[in-house]
């Protein structure tokens, strides 16, 4: 039997981490840059990470959600205090699409209706009701054409505005800065106005934090550089695992979940917890949100320096513009430089997506090695 290939692959094969590196199976050594799509938060094979999983998959790796299970309870108080998000309700799940999954079933069930207004350029994942409202027929199936998606501009707040008085819907679902779309942040006008309009209008606000959240963007999650933007409900995945395969739902108090409603085999299952828990308290030990706010400044100057594009982003979600394609400046990157960088759905945009624990030195040998590829790429130009 062969393995289905779903990517575009580099004939590499990584066989161990450390920190903001990777191997591997000839022991070549590659600095990550992009952490298997902002899944890697504390860095690889972090110690106390490794530690606190073997100590739990010692005890118990997993149990049904039909019995008490106090580790959900432990991380959902750490992360009410981490993120400073109090009023809201845990539901854990096992990844980034079945989170907006279950978010978007939730503001259906809640508001009886069954459209969803979502942002151009969006991606939300490849399952029914998420692939709907990833703005990118690619993805889509026709299982998608059952749900009934509206698309606005990023940041236009007319169109937003026109759109919720026109029609009733369910939801309304953003991504506070744009991952796979290339970046585009949302201002913080328009998520104030999309948290206010959507509550005028009967709609329930849901943040997909999967890939912007767990720190990554200067804050814990992205929408809170918006001072008055409340969600009705937040999407959690990737890096609140450190590569552990999690993911979750923060639902507002106020919102009633029946029981019965949702349900999960895996979700929240103990070694899950034991993986959110250990990545929430290297967070808070290490100053990794602090971090990210670092190499932001860091990775502006040295793209200044170089008179690079003005970086896409915010803390350790960044990327850069350029006139060209960077496929090929990918490829190169990595085969010559040995550094490993991202794309997106704009084929212009070169994505940056580390662990938190990166430092400034990293910084240095990225950009020392892509003002290298672009003088050669000028000298052939002009050759």
């Amino acid at each position: 039997m062969k393995v289905l290939d779903v990517y575009n692959k580099y004939n590499i094969q990584i066989t161990d981490g450390l920190d903001c590196h990777v191997w591997d199976k000839d022991g070549t050594r590659y600095l990550d840059l992009y952490g298997g799509h902002a899944v890697i938060s504390a860095g690889h094979a972090h110690p106390r990470f490794v530690s606190a999983m073997s100590r739990q998959m010692s005890r118990l790796m997993f149990y049904s959600n039909a019995v008490e299970n106090p580790l959900q309870k432990q991380y959902a108080q750490k992360l009410a205090n981490s993120a400073k998000v109090y009023d809201y309700q845990l539901f854990m799940c096992n990844s980034g699409a079945e989170a907006n999954e279950n978010a978007l079933k939730i503001a259906a069930m809640t508001t009886g209706r069954k459209k969803i207004l979502a942002l151009r350029s969006a991606f939300h994942g490849r399952t029914a009701a998420a692939v709907a409202c990833t703005d990118n027929p690619r993805v889509q199936s026709s299982l998608s054409e059952h749900v009934e998606v509206d698309f606005v501009p990023i940041n236009d707040d007319q169109a937003l505005k026109t759109a919720l008085e026109t029609r009733q819907y369910a939801a309304l679902i953003i991504e506070p800065i744009q991952g796979v779309g290339g970046l585009d942040a949302c201002n913080t006008n328009f998520l104030n106005k999309a948290s206010l309009l959507t509550k005028q209008h009967g709609t329930l606000f849901i943040a997909d934090e999967i890939q912007s959240g767990a720190g990554r963007t200067g804050n814990y999650f992205a929408f809170q550089e918006a001072d008055t933007c409340v969600p009705d409900l937040i999407t959690m995945a990737k890096g609140i695992g450190n590569g552990f395969p999690v993911g979750a739902v923060l639902i507002k108090n106020d919102i009633n979940v029946a029981k019965g409603m949702l349900g999960t085999t895996f979700g929240g299952n103990h070694l899950a917890c034991a993986a959110t828990t250990a990545v929430l308290d290297i967070t808070d030990a290490e100053q990794l949100i602090d971090n990210s706010c670092e190499i932001e400044k860091q990775f502006r100057s040295f793209a200044r320096e170089l008179q690079l594009p003005t970086p896409k982003g915010r803390g350790a979600m960044l990327g850069l513009r350029f006139d060209f394609p960077v496929a090929e400046l990918r490829k190169k990157l990595l085969m010559e430089h040995q550094i490993f960088t991202g794309a997106a759905s704009d084929a212009n945009v070169l994505r940056i997506l580390p662990p938190l624990t990166l430092k400034k030195k990293h910084l240095e040998q990225f950009f020392s090695a892509l003002e290298k590829e672009m003088k050669n790429e000028l000298a052939y130009e002009k050759a």
